[in-house]
């Protein structure tokens, strides 16, 4: 078998073309848009929240669908996710980051102007997509386009792992870095539904390296074939399963009076004496 070229695209100055990924949302926009990620974002950061159990009086989020998040926290201010954010220093005590980092060419850079805006002890929540993300859709589209034209081209965003990106929060100076991954399992008729459902998110492809024309229908036509064969929905093996990772990442600006997380090696009892004390004292 002829090993598979890479097809020629214009030099990328990024990960991203930021022109295209703007007419992606503006297009899904004006079509009403498909928003569950952004619900799921949603549910999970006020879940979170509550649990902090602390008002914060100056929130400000940084996203690519500002209609939802203006509607869902009237009270925000909402940003674009721009390469410089519209944020001013240590103006809130909350910034929320939604579903918007994994486009970033400079995803520190991001976290960095974000923390900047926090004030003293003031809190940073990020969700992100990643791992793996599309990994359905990605393996099935560079199977096809191997197997159909001998060739391969970038058309999935690839996707951060929760452990690099949790670095990041310590990166940009954040304190108390937490990261946790929320699994979603997403049930389509099939490839074009799926993809219809990306485009309604502004999730298309915008990668700077991708083809500048479209796919040929036979390179589609055979992933679909194998989307459908290889990963069938156990409850209904006539759709298919598609996945969505979102990345949780929480960190707190430094302030004087924040708890702090204990040197290693100062514990005073190691975990096995404190679990035999517990069973004692039970």
């Amino acid at each position: 078998m002829t090993p598979p070229t890479i097809s020629p695209a214009h030099p990328p100055h990024g990960l991203t073309d930021r022109q295209a990924l703007l007419h992606h949302r503006a297009r899904a926009a004006r079509q009403g848009g498909v928003d569950f990620l952004h619900q799921i974002a949603l549910d999970e950061i006020e879940d979170r929240l509550q649990e902090i159990n602390r008002p914060f009086t100056s929130p400000a989020i940084v996203t690519g669908n500002a209609a939802f998040w203006r509607e869902a926290m009237p009270h925000a201010k909402v940003v674009a996710d721009d390469p410089t954010l519209d944020l001013q220093p240590a103006e809130h005590d909350l910034v929320i980051h939604v579903l918007s980092l994994h486009w970033s060419d400079d995803p520190v850079g991001q976290l960095i102007q974000s923390a900047r805006a926090l004030r003293p002890d003031g809190l940073f929540l990020a969700v992100c997509l990643g791992g793996e993300t599309l990994s359905q859709l990605r393996d099935s589209l560079t199977r096809a386009e191997v197997e159909v034209s001998s060739g391969l081209s970038p058309r999935v965003l690839p996707m951060g792992e929760i452990r690099d990106l949790g670095a990041l929060i310590g990166r940009a100076g954040l304190a108390l870095p937490v990261a946790d991954q929320i699994s979603q399992k997403v049930s389509y008729r099939g490839l074009f539904h799926l993809a219809a459902d990306l485009r309604g998110m502004g999730e298309t492809n915008a990668l700077a390296a991708r083809l500048r024309h479209p796919t040929r229908r036979d390179v589609l036509l055979r992933a679909a074939e194998i989307y459908a064969k290889d990963y069938p929905d156990p409850a209904n093996p006539e759709r298919v399963l598609a996945t969505f990772d979102l990345i949780c990442l929480t960190g707190w600006a430094p302030a004087d009076n924040q708890q702090q997380p204990l040197r290693p090696g100062s514990a005073k009892m190691s975990l096995a004496e404190a679990l035999a004390s517990k069973r004692k004292d039970s």
